[in-house]
């Protein structure tokens, strides 16, 4: 009966007391909640940052390692082929060195030279399916990255620095030089002209300063 008797109100003061100090704590607890959120998020920007820059650098890897393949099957035959330009060398002296009446003469020594000739085409073109292309620089300017020249002739009917003398052929595979062509450069003619950049007026190569209008006149 004691408890029948009881005050509703101390009941209410009893709940009210324990559940204070959960309330009270109810905004540290968002705080820390707050706090963790936050670090969780800088965590994954952290970690999606530095995933992009891994996957950035395989990326990278993936292309290096694409262009060191290419380059290698590429120029795998360099030191091949520069051996083998030495047969094409010896076959082009064995056809110069015969004077052309006395193959015109001879049937027998014409076959040969043709034959000969016949090898040196053959030879230059399964080079060419491998990459090798010979240099055709007669009569061109002397370029020093694909030539080499040995002396210089006297000569005022060609522009300076032309190439009017070819000793060794020069090739190239792909875009190195395998080999420089060995030349003779003219020197005493005119200076050749320079080469106009595209676009120097403004107009484009094609349009001279004459055909530019005045404004208005």
């Amino acid at each position: 009966m004691a408890d029948d008797n009881s005050d509703p109100r101390e009941t209410d003061e009893d709940q009210t007391k324990s559940t204070s100090p959960e309330t009270a704590e109810s905004p540290d607890v968002s705080a820390e909640l707050a706090g963790d959120l936050e670090g969780l998020l800088t965590e994954n920007a952290d970690m999606r940052d530095k995933l992009l820059r891994t996957m950035a650098d395989m990326e990278n890897l993936r292309r290096r390692t694409e262009r060191e393949k290419e380059d290698t099957a590429r120029y795998a035959i360099s030191n091949f082929a520069r051996d083998v330009l030495t047969i094409g060398d010896n076959l082009r002296r064995a056809v110069e060195h015969v004077p052309a009446d006395a193959a015109a003469q001879d049937p027998a020594l014409k076959n040969f030279l043709e034959g000969v000739e016949l090898t040196e085409r053959e030879l230059l073109k399964v080079m060419e399916k491998h990459g090798v292309t010979k240099l055709e620089p007669l009569g061109q300017r002397f370029d020093p990255n694909q030539q080499q020249a040995m002396y210089e002739v006297p000569d005022t009917d060609v522009p300076d620095g032309t190439v009017v003398e070819v000793m060794q052929a020069g090739y190239t595979i792909g875009d190195r030089v395998l080999r420089p062509a060995l030349v003779a450069v003219s020197k005493g003619g005119a200076k050749p002209a320079p080469k106009p950049e595209p676009g120097e007026n403004g107009f484009g190569p094609d349009v001279a300063d004459d055909d530019i209008p005045d404004g208005g006149d």
